[in-house]
């Protein structure tokens, strides 16, 4: 087929005209929407790079005549690396002559591929590299497992601490109805002292207003007589 029919082909389709293989002889073309093709292929190349795992290593150098208390330190690192999925890279540096004895960093990366082989395992041999001996450890868990698992505790704390907001919320409220209760019946029983009170003194000033009535009757009498 021409490429002037072609083209008259996509334009009445309202489709482009794509040439796909290039190299065939005839060069192959095809009729889409160029647009549209763009758009998934876009989609998913963005769906493979977020399925896509990036292998991460992480490195963790000792010495070989290293502290009781270091050694616990770097290999509770290790073990968190490990836990996340990812590989580790232990280094032992050498000096002077700790050169000479190889089996003080053997013996050491046997121990720590000892301690850790729960969560990994020896991915590369000990083998000496100038001056230090390299060892690589790989994870037993898949990084994108480790990665749900860790999403799935991070939703069950989540969970917790709502519960808990909402458990102290509920407390408060409680402990706001009861002042207010207490308020109340501290204004009712107020209200019940200021008319005793209010009806003591109509009474008293009633019984004045009796007693100088009477006076003033008493009065003209004497006058009188």
């Amino acid at each position: 087929m021409s490429v002037e029919k072609a083209l008259r082909l996509a334009q009445d389709a309202d489709l482009d005209l794509v040439e796909v293989a290039p190299q065939a002889r005839p060069p192959v073309c095809k009729l889409m929407d160029f647009g549209k093709f763009k758009y998934e292929s876009a989609m998913k190349a963005r769906e493979a790079r977020k399925k896509a795992t990036h292998t991460v290593i992480k490195e963790m150098k000792l010495r070989p005549k290293i502290d009781p208390h270091d050694y616990e330190t770097k290999k509770g690192h290790v073990v968190r690396f490990l836990g996340q999925g990812d590989k580790v890279k232990i280094t032992i540096m050498f000096r002077g002559r700790e050169q000479h004895r190889p089996e003080l960093g053997l013996r050491l990366l046997a121990r720590l591929a000892e301690d850790v082989s729960e969560l990994g395992f020896v991915e590369s041999a000990p083998k000496q590299d100038g001056r230090n001996m390299i060892m690589v450890l790989g994870p037993h868990r898949r990084k994108a497992e480790a990665k749900a698992e860790r999403e799935a505790v991070k939703e069950v704390q989540r969970a917790r601490r709502r519960a808990e907001d909402e458990a102290n919320a509920e407390r408060r409220r409680a402990k706001g109805s009861g002042p207010e209760m207490a308020e109340s019946d501290d204004v009712e029983i107020l209200d019940e002292d200021a008319a005793d009170d209010t009806e003591l003194i109509e009474d008293e000033a009633q019984q004045t207003s009796e007693e100088r009535e009477g006076e003033g009757a008493q009065a003209p009498a004497a006058a009188a007589s």
